[in-house]
């Protein structure tokens, strides 16, 4: 018992143990009421409750974010709400590039949250070796956080410039490997990823569905996106814990909200331009904290909050005359 109180009075990555503990407690809590209690029968979310259970998961970060405030100070807990922010928005063309990959595969509605459910345990796991790695660098190698806030600049500009269209994801590299390698169905046979089928020659073989391939790329996606997420967050703290609670929080939501956001991920269309700038700011943040000291974080997330509302605003007001006349 004293051993188990020591391990629990010690810290990981700069964080006492049992802060750690109680916020994989918390997600894992959030997973099982997800798939365990509302969503033990596959059937099509609605909007109505995508938009109730996103709401819920931004309660429970936002009262996460208030203890992270209460209990470790309030630079961290303004720290997390920035971070927070950053990759919730950062991660809606994400909603795009899913919405494609499910209308690639044929992958009906009633199914799409099985994929979504799988792919956040994905994420928690490869978010947590990319964190880790980049804390690992950014604590041998101070020089690395110049080199974020570089790309972070020139992904905002190229964001601001470029409008790129992505491929059909059914006939990307990577799938065409998979088929080549892997025996894969021609149809989809239920929520089913694995599936055994007899030969032509009567031997039992296991197969794997075109479920499965999607949520394959959807897993690839979403670690192309960290790629751009985590260092701005890393912008933004060092702290592991900070960065690590933060971007899980954000994707929870984020996962919850996505058939709604499907459906009206077009009325956003000039976020894009909120996002690069936002980009710009924070990799700018970083070359101002290493010639003249650190922002104030009040001020950054005043920054960041009001660069997104800008975005949503100017987008919803751009988008209305195209609604209206879709409507008549």
């Amino acid at each position: 018992m004293l051993t188990f109180f020591t391990f629990l009075s010690g810290t990981m990555l700069g964080t006492p143990v049992w802060a750690w503990l109680l916020f994989l407690s918390v997600v894992l809590t959030l997973l099982f009421l997800d798939l365990g209690l509302l969503h033990r029968r596959q059937r099509e979310i609605g909007v109505r409750e995508s938009l109730l259970l996103s709401a819920f998961y931004i309660a429970v970060a936002c009262i996460f974010g208030l203890w992270v405030w209460w209990s470790i100070g309030a630079t961290a807990g303004m720290e997390f709400f920035t971070g927070y922010l950053v990759e919730k928005s950062l991660s809606l063309d994400n909603v795009f590039v899913i919405s494609l990959v499910f209308a690639s595969f044929a992958i009906p509605r009633q199914y799409q949250h099985r994929v979504l459910f799988w792919g956040i345990l994905g994420v928690i796991l490869l978010r947590g070796i990319m964190i880790g790695l980049g804390t690992a660098l950014v604590h041998e190698f101070h020089w690395v956080l110049w080199l974020f806030g570089g790309f972070l600049i020139l992904t905002g500009i190229k964001m601001l410039f470029t409008d790129e269209t992505p491929d059909d994801p059914s006939q990307s590299r990577l799938v065409r490997a998979l088929r080549r390698v892997v025996p894969v169905t021609d149809s989809l046979h239920g929520n089913r990823f694995f599936i055994r089928q007899t030969t032509e020659q009567g031997a039992s073989k296991l197969y794997v569905t075109p479920l499965f391939l999607a949520l394959i790329v959807v897993e690839i996606s979403d670690l192309i996106f960290a790629v751009d997420s985590i260092p701005a967050v890393f912008a933004i703290t060092t702290d592991p814990f900070i960065v690590y609670t933060s971007n899980i929080f954000a994707i929870l939501g984020l996962r919850a909200l996505y058939f709604a956001l499907a459906a009206i991920v077009a009325r956003f269309e000039y976020l894009r331009y909120a996002l690069a700038a936002v980009l710009v700011f924070v990799g700018g943040k970083i070359f101002w904290a290493q010639v003249f000291g650190k922002v104030d974080p009040l001020l950054s997330l005043g920054v960041t909050a009001g660069l997104l509302a800008l975005g949503i605003i100017v987008s919803l007001i751009k988008t209305r005359e195209t609604v209206a006349a879709e409507r008549q």
